[in-house]
């Protein structure tokens, strides 16, 4: 059985996180990220890799959205690699870089509403969050109807 850790992603992860983020999307899990958008925001991806090879089964991004604003987004653990606290220690290590670039107010938009509860994140009205809808939101297939659960944490 592979062994798993993780890292900081790197340029050879990024057809592995856009496949992950695809089936979940497909799923309607999740949104669908490009290529494009992948490579410009690498170095906001945390992965989890195989000690071994190049096995990419998770990931999850932090991405700066203003002074005193983060975001936790496209995170994916694979279904194989699921219900062992992947996605908590990606979420953690995520939240850990937003307390070392000091960013104490981190949300998300998803549609795992417990999950995100479990960690400490309180579900809010999408109106606290102006940067993120006029920076992202707006060209999303699904604005203004967006079905997601908007959540925010205060570190």
């Amino acid at each position: 059985m592979a062994e798993y850790f993780l890292r900081k992603a790197r340029i050879e992860d990024v057809k592995a996180i856009h496949a992950l983020l695809m089936e979940s999307a497909r799923g309607e899990l999740l949104l669908p990220r490009s290529f494009t958008q992948l490579y410009s925001h690498l170095r906001d991806f945390y992965v989890l890799a195989a000690r071994e090879g190049k096995d990419i089964k998770g990931c999850c991004a932090l991405s700066l959205c203003w002074e005193n604003l983060a975001e936790i987004r496209s995170l994916v653990v694979h279904k194989d690699l699921q219900k062992q606290g992947w996605g908590r220690k990606l979420v953690e290590a995520c939240l850990s870089e937003a307390v070392t670039l000091g960013v104490y107010k981190v949300f998300t938009l998803t549609y795992q509403s417990d999950f995100f509860s479990k960690l400490g994140f309180e579900v809010v009205s999408k109106d606290e969050l102006p940067q993120k809808v006029w920076a992202d939101c707006i060209h999303c297939p699904k604005f203004p109807e967006c079905d997601e659960i908007a959540m925010k944490m205060e570190l």
